[in-house]
């Protein structure tokens, strides 16, 4: 044989071998690392399926975390045996609850995939069936540091994009609001809360009915199959499955302490109002925008100038003049402050 082939080769099979026992960055290290990977991730969502159980006040067993998790039965009890091995859930008759550490662990979970769904509402165009899914996998990756640091850049918000309450820093979990759209009072006037975004395919079709956090229904008449409500002009006819979904809450009268919740469109020139927040329906470019005006909870706005036509409007916000669309004026909810003129 060759001499310089024969080397060749034997230098070859060095690099090809080294390529896949090399300590952290060969083929085995990364196959290994992928796996570590793989259980930490199912073992974090078993960690939420329990803690959502508690929520729901459902039993937490090895069939149902099974179901929940879509696997089978013999993994679900080796995954609750490794969380009770690490001191994150205890056994009592055949039922799982999280230990204070592990309800600790779980809330950080929740409250990255919050989080993160807040930010591609507000900060991108992605669809909003697309959230939950892209959510799921942050979560995962998401340190501590890189959640709070996100949670600065939202302004530390208290809601997710659909209605659930976002854990504190802290812990601290807010009650849910509101009661099931199917419990609404036949004749009341009410606001949406919250909509459920598991499945995707239910939620889908409530965002095709245009139908958003804040928005008011009035109930019509309800049975045990369906409801019937009116949306602005428009009745429309929710089976019982769909909505299970929706969440909401009465409307507080005119005279009541929120009565002077309006959207900026109905606040007169020289007016002050403070800015609530900006409708979930409005997302994308134009979201952000306004984000990036300072459109956030808290700042004030006063409309100084009107077009001829009426469209559109200067508004003050911090200090400078921008002219919104009556579009998108609409689509910010304010407190009104003061209807005094300036100067």
């Amino acid at each position: 044989m060759d001499p310089i082939f024969f080397l060749f080769s034997l230098s070859l099979a060095g690099l090809v071998i080294a390529g896949i026992v090399w300590p952290r960055r060969g083929v085995l290290a990364r196959m290994a690392a992928s796996r570590h990977r793989s259980e930490r991730v199912r073992l974090e969502d078993a960690i939420k399926q329990v803690h959502a159980c508690h929520q729901e006040d459902h039993s937490c067993t090895v069939d149902s975390l099974a179901g929940r998790l879509s696997v089978p039965t013999g993994m679900a009890a080796r995954l609750l045996t490794r969380l009770a091995d690490e001191g994150l859930i205890r056994a009592a008759d055949g039922e799982f609850t999280l230990t204070e550490a592990g309800e600790a662990y779980a809330l950080r979970l929740v409250r990255s995939h919050r989080l993160w769904e807040r930010y591609l509402a507000d900060r991108t165009g992605v669809p909003a069936s697309e959230w939950h899914v892209r959510a799921e996998r942050m979560e995962h990756i998401l340190s501590a540091d890189d959640t709070e640091a996100l949670a600065s850049r939202l302004g530390h918000p208290t809601y997710d994009p659909h209605g659930d309450p976002i854990p504190t820093a802290s812990g601290a979990l807010p009650a849910p609001i509101g009661v099931p759209l199917l419990a609404a009072t036949v004749g009341d006037t009410v606001e949406i809360v919250h909509l459920e975004d598991e499945p995707v395919e239910v939620y889908v079709e409530l965002e095709g009915l245009g139908f958003g956090l804040r928005q008011q229904l009035r109930v019509l008449g309800r049975s045990d199959a369906a409801v019937r409500v009116l949306a602005g002009d428009e009745e429309i006819t929710l089976d019982a499955v769909v909505a299970a979904n929706v969440t909401v809450q009465p409307v507080l009268d005119a005279d009541s302490p929120d009565g002077s919740r309006v959207t900026l469109v109905d606040v007169r020139p020289w007016e002050t109002a403070h800015v609530l927040e900006i409708s979930p329906a409005l997302q994308g470019v134009q979201r952000h925008r306004l984000l990036d005006l300072g459109v956030v909870p808290g700042t004030e706005i006063t409309p100084e100038l009107v077009s001829s036509s009426g469209d559109p409007v200067a508004y003050r916000i911090r200090g400078a003049l921008i002219a919104l669309r009556r579009s998108q004026a609409s689509s910010i909810m304010v407190q009104r402050a003061s209807s005094e003129r300036a100067g």
